[in-house]
């Protein structure tokens, strides 16, 4: 069994799943705070294949840089498809769409939005990591 078809597998009742190997994690965190989490703690996932709920340019911006080798979204949008396909990382979707919307499900994904108009996944990361610190501060 390759490890995307494991990741897919285990994916119900999580948000996201990373496989390589015997090594599995999970996490059912909401948007990209899985990914973002795992790689500030430094956690190595080159080589991972990795099942996600929602996949937009936010997302696929973590999983090139942490180096993530094959992606499937259950849901996936245009933009997270086509940059993770420039960057030479095979993706999969149940569900292509045109965007990603915010969890009010009026305007689009605040991280979407954060990296519309960034091509480089280091400036993104950059960007995500400041727009989650302002996010959080406002909510406290």
């Amino acid at each position: 069994m390759t490890d995307m078809i494991r990741a897919k597998q285990l994916l119900p009742g999580h948000s996201i799943c990373l496989c390589r190997g015997d090594e599995v994690i999970t996490d059912d965190g909401r948007g990209i705070s899985p990914m973002m989490k795992l790689i500030a703690e430094g956690r190595d996932l080159k080589g991972f294949s990795c099942a996600d709920l929602i996949v937009g340019k936010a997302a696929a911006m973590l999983f090139v840089k942490a180096g993530v080798v094959c992606v499937h979204g259950e849901t996936m949008s245009t933009a997270g498809r086509d940059f993770l396909q420039s960057h030479g990382v095979p993706c999969t979707w149940g569900t292509l769409t045109e965007r990603i919307i915010d969890r009010q499900g009026k305007d689009t994904c605040p991280m979407e939005k954060t990296v519309a108009d960034i091509s480089d996944f280091e400036a993104g990361y950059e960007a995500l990591k400041a727009k989650v610190a302002e996010l959080r501060a406002k909510n406290n």
